[in-house]
């Protein structure tokens, strides 16, 4: 065990009477903020103004924090949530899961560009890069808390929790691989990518699209390590999801990219039409 990692640091930053600031809340807000920070230039450029981004910022903000903590508590342990309801909105003790967040966020993010007169599908492809930096700054958090760990390892790079009063790891007598840390990298490598590309493509939403087909391939693989429950042939919930997202995924995009081509043709006749008349 002299080659592991190990962790010592507690969840909880600071205790101010009975409020406790946990590190993983503190890491959401920062990693929001940081998301802010390098999504607004990017949104301007595509036509949404900073009134406009905030007005859809927030309600997204409270569908997917909604979204994903509902989603963690069912691809977790359900069971044991529904024996303890006081604790399934209890997002200060770690526990997040993205697709919530997608299944959520994106109808909210839908009907406030609609009140707002922005094209949804930028909106979107702003959100794609906002999310894998919140999911970043969100993985130190998990990191910290234990909540995301995988199968028990002798690997030198295991992480052993030292501090056993407020971290949830199982056993603080045994290494864990990092799954937390694999997949803070694996949100670093997709944003990358995805910023590479934010102006090489004509359809808006494709930035999107690619990301939700990233964060899927990525999360089916990276839960082969991560000690969750077996639901199905030998997958996790997540991986289900991630299946079954990429399935509907792939049509959906498809017939998207169509109907914005077919719009963009008819806009160019209607605009040869109208030179010539003229």
């Amino acid at each position: 065990m002299a080659d592991i990692i190990k962790i010592g640091i507690d969840p909880i930053l600071v205790r101010l009477g009975p409020i406790a600031v946990h590190w993983y809340g503190l890491m959401y807000v920062v990693g929001i903020l940081a998301a802010i920070y390098i999504t607004i230039p990017y949104a301007e450029r595509r036509g949404i103004s900073k009134d406009a981004y905030y007005g859809i910022f927030w309600p997204v903000l409270i569908a997917a924090l909604v979204g994903g903590r509902l989603y963690y508590v069912v691809q977790s342990n359900l069971g044991w949530y529904l024996q303890h309801p006081q604790n399934i909105l209890a997002t200060w003790e770690g526990g997040m899961a993205f697709y919530g967040a997608i299944f959520l966020g994106v109808p909210a993010l839908i009907l406030a560009c609609r009140r707002l007169g922005v094209n949804p599908a930028v909106a979107l492809d702003v959100a794609a890069l906002f999310a894998p930096v919140g999911q970043a700054f969100g993985r130190i958090g998990n990191i910290i808390n234990g909540d995301i760990v995988g199968y028990p390892s002798t690997l030198p790079w295991a992480t052993e929790y030292t501090n056993s009063a407020n971290t949830f790891v199982a056993s603080h007598a045994v290494a864990y691989q990092p799954a937390a840390a694999y997949e803070l990298l694996f949100s670093l490598v997709l944003f990358a990518v995805l910023w590479s590309l934010r102006f090489r493509y004509r359809v808006p939403g494709t930035l999107f699209a690619l990301w939700v087909f990233g964060y899927s391939v990525g999360q089916f693989l990276l839960f082969f390590v991560r000690a969750n429950i077996v639901i199905l042939f030998g997958l996790k919930q997540a991986q289900l999801t991630a299946i079954a997202v990429v399935v509907a995924l792939i049509p959906l995009y498809w017939l998207w990219r169509h109907y914005w081509e077919s719009r963009q043709e008819n806009r160019e006749d209607t605009g040869l039409q109208r030179t010539a008349l003229s």
